[in-house]
This record gives C-alpha cells, structure tokens and sequence, in this order.
C-alpha cells in the first residue's frame, strides 16, 4: 500500500466517525471535505516535535 493511499483511508474512516458523531460538522464547510488534500507521511527520527508542530500549523493556512 502507498503512503498516499493509507492516508486517504485514514481521513475518509476519521471524517465519517467524526461527522456521525458530530453531525454539526456536516455543516461547518461549504465544501464536503473534512480534511484538506495534503497530508504528512513520514518518520520523525531526526527532527524534533516542534519542527512536525510547526510544518501542521503551516500548512493549515
């Protein structure tokens, strides 16, 4: 399986949770997309926790 696929399964599974049991979240965007295109796949070995903070944060605009 490809990296690009995992997260994909793991945003479609956590979006459906999410909005059966919060269904206001169905409302929240314009869009039906809980979660954004992008995704982060990797290992955190040599970088530290607030480097990983700091690239979500930036990417969540």
């Amino acid at each position: 399986m490809l990296a690009s696929q995992a997260a994909n399964i793991m945003k479609g599974y956590s979006s459906r949770r999410l909005r059966m049991e919060f269904p206001h979240l169905k409302n929240l965007h314009e869009k039906s997309q809980l979660w954004a295109h992008s995704y982060y796949w990797g290992t955190t070995g040599n970088v530290s926790a607030q480097t990983v903070k700091r690239y979500i944060e930036e990417c969540q605009g």
